[in-house]
């Protein structure tokens, strides 16, 4: 037998295969006899009878009778907390043994790979909008602050998403929770990729976000729940892989299907499904099989014993504990637990029965009730118990997330500015040249023409690419059928001349003179330029980024239970810090790129043991919301370096370079004073 008396845990007691949290109370005894020999009570006459008052004994007895089931009522609020923290310490001791029992099997790898679909959707997450991006633009028109808040709304959602939903899972369970959050990202997910206009597809994308901002929360403390002690740093770092698994997915999917044009189909003049909305399309794949794949898991035992349900909680773990044995070759072995520690339940739940109020009223009051129990468990989190660790943790994610975010954001921008650089380079200047009667029907690109003269010239069927013309002269010419991307017209004089199905719009025409010149059928769509070539260069990037966390993720499992926690979330900021300082001498795109695979691998092993440490401080009723809430800052942190970091690109290097290293050091040199976990039981 399992106890837990006087602060001290004792281990097996002889001949008892059975797991208790402690001595189960004494039955009372009913019979008393009424009557006593020579004595009737029924004869004495109590002198206030008469007068209604009644008798002192009969009141006692009263108050006796009811005095057990109004014991709780009556006592102090703190009384039956501090029962209740007992009560969960025997348990979390007794179910660790449990577990170790259950043995680590078929069961929890299924579930592994289940929550792994569910970590793979969080991850293509945040790389679907970068990735569509340069091909939605052409499709909704979007500007270049139109396209900042679509990189930024993704995660605005996930920020609240984290944060609501993970204080759901304490309360409505992981396994619902999970489920919830996971239909709403495929659900919104498979609607954005058919909207049409950005201010709804925007929407979609927002509920999506919110709707995956939820899942990591609750997987990691959904899986942490069927893991012992000795399991529990290690399969939860091996989890953190497919997080890279869905970067790696998003990557290659984008660079197979978003260049096929012709992947789509056009439903009139209006409606347009091209290949980047296909691909928005595949990314919702891993977030379904995972929702479809949880309906058949169950919920996590050690939270149904949190609020009290024994009965389904043994089960759970008999079934644990047989697919395992099963898996084994051990079928005879017998699941040995008949009784395992609930804690004392203390919530109060508030319910208006049919005949009180209507089904309207009774819904409003279980969402009120159960918002204001999870904004307790977010104030419990500020706890003196908790206060300071939550501190320590919010600013060890906030910098991780300010630091790592914004490079990978900064990393691409910079990749492309010496790109830009390298092309504008290669510009062709022509001076005062004189073209007449001549037909171009081909492309011109990255030129610039100065006082030249085009009399009698057509331009039919080309495309102008990064060409600029100033101060030049065209005379009785005819463009027709033309396109053009970062083209200009600048102090140009236009005599005569017919502009047929072009997008060479109003704008383009800087300080001209527009003489007799007629505009003719022009182009529909947006009035912005384009590149019209796929820029593979951003799915590369991701690709090697994403595939260079895979060492550090073999690393992390290895190690983390080996030399803790905290070394590894130290370790890894202070060496990722050093990779960033030796951007300085990042001065080529071959340079870029290594030293962006380097910082990734480095900092994956931090990220990694954040999600165990944080799993392992909290307990068990306030684990998912206090998860939620540190995600949910993360994600404000990635807010915040996505905007400052892509406003230094092409400006300096300095600011990011030293506020990313600042950031991972301040980080790192805090998390060592965080307590280690890796030795004790989830409470």
């Amino acid at each position: 037998m399992f106890k837990y008396q006087d602060g001290n845990y004792e281990g097996y007691a002889p001949n008892d295969g059975y797991y208790r949290g402690g001595d189960e109370p004494a039955h009372e005894e009913d019979a008393q006899s009424d009557v006593t020999e020579g004595h009737d009570e029924d004869d004495e006459v109590y002198e206030g009878e008469y007068q209604g008052i009644p008798h002192p004994d009969d009141i006692k007895e009263k108050q006796k009778k009811r005095a057990p089931a109004m014991a709780d009522e009556y006592r102090d609020r703190a009384d039956l907390m501090a029962e209740r923290m007992e009560d969960e310490e025997q348990l979390a001791h007794q179910y660790e043994n449990i577990i170790e029992e259950c043995g680590h099997g078929r069961f929890q790898w299924t579930l592994f790979f289940v929550l792994g679909l569910a970590l793979m959707a969080d991850g293509v997450e945040v790389f679907v909008v970068g990735f569509v991006l340069p091909s939605a633009e052409k499709d909704m028109c979007l500007s270049s602050s139109n396209k900042g808040m679509l990189g930024l709304i993704v995660y605005l959602g996930m920020m609240v998403g984290a944060v609501m939903l993970g204080g759901l899972a304490d309360k409505l369970g992981r396994k619902q929770c999970l489920i919830i959050s996971l239909a709403i990202n495929a659900a919104f997910a498979f609607l954005s990729s058919f909207v049409q206009g950005y201010g709804f597809f925007l929407f979609c994308r927002l509920i999506s976000g919110l709707g995956i901002g939820g899942t990591l929360p609750i997987v990691f403390a959904y899986f942490s729940e069927f893991l012992s002690r000795e399991k529990r740093g290690e399969h939860l770092s091996w989890l953190c892989m497919f997080w890279m698994i869905g970067g790696i997915f998003a990557s290659a999917m984008a660079w197979s299907i978003i260049p096929h044009y012709g992947w789509g189909f056009s439903m009139g003049t209006k409606y347009h499904f091209h290949s980047w909305r296909v691909f928005v399309l595949v990314c919702s794949l891993p977030c379904i099989a995972s929702l479809v794949a949880l309906k058949f898991m169950p919920e996590s035992p050690r939270f149904l014993l949190e609020i009290g349900k024994h009965d389904e909680a043994w089960m759970i773990l008999k079934q644990v504990h047989d697919t395992n044995m099963r898996a084994k070759g051990e079928p005879e072995r017998v699941f040995t637990v008949s009784y395992i520690k609930t804690p004392k339940q203390v919530d109060e739940f508030i319910e208006i029965q049919s005949s009180t109020g209507t089904w309207y009223q009774r819904w409003m009051v279980r969402i009120s009730t159960t918002f204001k129990q999870v904004w307790d468990n977010v104030l419990y989190c500020l706890t003196a118990q908790y206060r300071m660790n939550t501190l320590m943790l919010a600013v060890v994610w906030f910098t991780m997330a300010l630091s790592y975010y914004g490079l990978i954001v900064w990393f691409p921008d910079m990749i492309r500015y010496l790109q830009e650089e390298a092309y504008e380079s290669r510009v062709k200047v022509f001076d005062e040249e004189e073209v007449s009667h001549f037909t171009f029907n081909f492309t011109l690109e990255n030129q610039i023409h100065r006082n030249g003269e085009y009399r009698n010239d057509k331009f039919i069927g080309m495309k102008f690419k990064e060409v600029r013309f100033e101060h030049s002269l065209f005379e009785d010419c005819y463009f027709e059928d033309v396109t053009s991307s970062e083209t200009f017209f600048e102090n140009c004089t236009i005599i005569s001349t017919v502009f047929y199905n072009t997008d060479l719009y109003e704008h383009k025409f800087i300080n001209c003179r527009l003489i007799n010149s007629t505009f003719m059928k022009e182009k529909e769509g947006c009035h912005l330029d384009f590149e019209e070539d796929n820029d593979f260069l951003i799915y590369l990037v991701s690709f090697l980024g994403s595939l260079s966390v895979l060492p550090g993720n073999i690393i992390s499992a290895l190690l983390m239970d080996k030399i803790g926690r905290i070394k590894m979330i130290g370790g890894s900021m202070l060496i990722s810090a050093v990779c960033c300082f030796f951007l300085f001498f990042g001065n080529s795109e071959s340079a870029m790129i290594g030293w962006q695979c380097l910082f990734c691998g480095a900092s994956i092993a931090a990220w990694n043991a954040l999600d165990v440490i944080t799993v392992e401080l909290y307990p068990t009723d306030k684990r998912a919301t206090a998860f939620g809430i540190l995600n949910g800052l993360c994600k404000f942190g990635a807010i915040l370096g996505n905007s400052i970091f892509a406003s230094f690109v092409g400006i300096t290097k300095v600011v990011p370079i030293l506020l990313a290293s600042s950031a991972l050091v301040g980080g790192g040199l805090l998390s060592l004073r965080l307590p280690e976990t890796r030795e004790q039981v989830l409470m």
